[in-house]
């Protein structure tokens, strides 16, 4: 199941769906969405954010799986492309919609208006955001709908949202549309993680500082530059507060400050959360300073 993603076309067109380049041969055509009966939160208990990235999934049922779709600049359906194996997969570039990790990244994003599960299924699993994990063996008992059901040994390839009741919707693979199902325990089921969508549309605030960052920043264990634990994608991020650490940059410009932060992928094995980026990759207020968007000063830890 390596590479499986499936599409799906939004209710109502994205600026992501209508930025998307028709390749050329693709038959322009409307594709109503089919919502579902009884695709929805299915069991109470899931924070709000939860409970929204679930109808944004289930919003896209109908809608195309396209390996690749929904890994533009900007979360969203997408036209796909052969994934070198799959012969269903040679159809994709002319097929608007999600593979499987693009789903997951564009039902986050609407709950949360932030783009913070972007990556593949692999990224996701790994991901700094994650406030609790399930294993196989647990079932899905202590699940809530919102969380994320993985497939994968060693590599995870695969990620579905869970609905509550054992239903999931997934973008499952080439030559099929985003689906409603039963969640499948056997195989290679790696496990769930539950996602901290907190601080979701940029409004600071609660302990947080918005900041944007211009490139990805690699996030340690420590403000220096010995133990990496993960990656903060660039954009807009929040973070807690900052300290003195090593110098990063070269030349005429560097940064002495690092800020503690959640990260959006954590290596295998480490920690993403509490982690500590530096404030070179902040949008340039200048040598050794530490501002959030509006330029008012990070406080120190």
């Amino acid at each position: 199941m390596a590479g499986i993603v499936a599409g799906v076309v939004a209710a109502v067109a994205g600026p992501a769906a209508q930025a998307a380049v028709r390749p050329a041969g693709a038959v322009a055509r409307p594709v109503a969405v089919r919502a579902l009966a009884g695709c929805d939160v299915l069991q109470p208990g899931a924070s709000a954010v939860a409970q929204q990235a679930v109808r944004a999934a289930c919003s896209q049922i109908g809608v195309w799986y396209s390996w690749g779709g929904g890994h533009g600049p900007v979360p969203g359906p997408t036209y796909g492309h052969y994934d070198g194996q799959d012969p269903a997969s040679k159809n994709d570039g002319q097929r608007l919609g999600f593979d499987c990790s693009g789903l997951v990244r564009y039902a986050y994003y609407r709950a949360t208006g932030r783009d913070i599960l972007n990556g593949t299924a692999d990224n996701q699993f790994h991901t700094g955001r994650a406030v609790a994990r399930f294993s196989p063996g647990q079932g899905t008992g202590p699940l809530l709908p919102g969380d994320l059901l993985f497939w994968g040994r060693g590599h995870v390839h695969h990620v579905a949202v869970y609905l509550g009741a054992g239903q999931m919707v997934e973008a499952f693979q080439s030559g099929t549309h985003v689906r409603m199902t039963r969640v499948r325990l056997g195989g290679d089921y790696a496990g769930a993680v539950r996602i901290d969508g907190s601080g979701g549309g940029g409004t600071p605030g609660q302990g947080k500082y918005w900041v944007n960052t211009f490139a990805a920043a690699t996030g340690y264990r420590e403000p220096n530059t010995v133990d990496p634990q993960g990656v903060l994608n660039r954009g807009n991020n929040y973070v807690y507060c900052k300290v003195w650490g090593a110098r990063v940059g070269g030349g005429a410009q560097y940064n002495h400050w690092w800020l503690r932060t959640d990260l959006d992928r954590t290596f295998p094995g480490k920690n993403g959360r509490g982690a500590y980026v530096s404030a070179y990759y902040l949008s340039r207020w200048g040598n050794d300073e530490a501002r959030d968007v509006n330029g008012g000063p990070i406080p120190n830890c």
